[in-house]
């Protein structure tokens, strides 16, 4: 057998083993596209009402945007009246502590005085000989 002869059958034994391995190779690529295909068509079936409906839920939020924006002044004015009023209240309840220890302070001046001329009272008609 000629050294030719050889060497046609290995490249055709070659050939036969490269065409076996091939075959699936080329039947795996082709559901594979398939399934790709059938992936595009999906998520574009998907993608365009979710596009829609993310659009319409964009114009809401500028709609709700624009209306908060429409009252910011209003909520700046109230926190500053609400400032204001705090402002108020502090300075009352100062005022309300400051009557207070005047209070205290008569009370306990008013007790003192009570218990003084009480004494002098009983000092005097002690002297004079009356009790």
């Amino acid at each position: 057998m000629p050294l030719t002869s050889i060497a046609l059958i290995v490249i055709a034994a070659a050939l036969c083993i490269l065409v076996l391995t091939i075959i699936p190779t080329l039947l795996t690529i082709k559901r594979t596209a398939a399934s790709v295909g059938e992936l595009a068509e999906m998520v574009h079936g998907e993608l365009k009402p979710t596009l829609q409906e993310l659009t319409s839920v964009l114009a809401e939020l500028k709609s709700v945007g624009g209306a908060v924006a429409e009252y910011n002044d209003d909520v700046k004015r109230f926190m500053s009246e609400l400032g204001t009023t705090g402002d108020h209240l502090h300075t009352i309840n100062r005022s309300v502590g400051v009557a207070t220890n005047i209070l205290n302070t008569t009370s306990v001046w008013a007790t003192g005085a009570k218990a003084a001329g009480k004494y002098v009272i009983e000092q005097y008609l002690k002297k004079r000989g009356g009790m």
